[in-house]
């Protein structure tokens, strides 16, 4: 890469490595791997830049918050602040463009490992990242970046399918209602005939005490 090129590339770098460490949870030894990662890349940014091989230590640098236990709403604001950069050499474009393909590409993963309970959290989330993936593309598209712009629609097309599939099985989530409030306990036996499943509905209720629960509220439809 040119080196006027380099010189804009590397502060978006180095911006996006400080959202990124300031976004996962910094104890244990995974998270000193991630700060020393982030910490020798930022360093070195516009000399790897320029040698084109910033790469894999950026995508490294990724996989270390992935396991660090970064979730997806926190890449999300990484991958917002990278958006809102605006380059205008076409290296420093490229960065940026490749920094928010290794965002997404590594909220996918973080997607994949999730558990889910209902299918309407699965709705939710297809819904949200529809809303993520259709300005991307409408910015690579205007790039003319082929290549990148086809990579993101196969990466958004796996992750609907992913979660189209994994909802398949789910239950729904209903709206109860009763004539009055009851424990946790009577309301579990009398939705699902299993007074057992009554911390499953404090959870989703957010139930301040047990033996005081909502007369109305969500449940799953089985």
């Amino acid at each position: 890469m040119f080196k006027k090129d380099a010189k804009e590339a590397a502060p978006i770098m180095q911006r996006s490595l400080k959202a990124l460490v300031a976004a996962v949870p910094s104890r244990g030894h995974q998270g000193a791997d991630l700060r020393t990662a982030c910490g020798v890349l930022r360093v070195k940014a516009e000399t790897l830049i320029q040698a084109d091989a910033a790469g894999p230590p950026l995508a490294e640098c990724f996989d270390l918050a992935r396991k660090a236990g970064i979730t997806q709403a926190q890449l999300a604001t990484v991958r917002t602040e990278t958006a809102s950069e605006k380059p205008v050499t076409l290296g420093a474009m490229m960065i940026k463009d490749s920094i928010i393909g290794i965002c997404l590409a590594t909220e996918a993963r973080v997607i994949a490992d999730m558990t889910f309970t209902s299918r309407e959290d699965i709705d939710a989330l297809k819904a949200q990242m529809n809303a993520i993936f259709a300005p991307v593309e409408e910015m690579l598209a205007d790039e003319m970046d082929q290549m990148t712009f086809q990579a993101m629609v196969a990466l958004h097309a796996a992750i609907i399918f992913f979660l189209i599939d994994t909802g398949r099985p789910l239950p729904r989530m209903l709206k109860f209602a009763f004539s009055r409030s009851m424990p946790t306990l009577v309301t579990a036996h009398r939705l699902y005939a299993d007074a057992g499943r009554a911390d499953q509905l404090r959870d989703e209720n957010k139930v301040v005490h047990p033996a005081f629960m909502r007369p109305t509220g969500r449940a799953l439809s089985a």
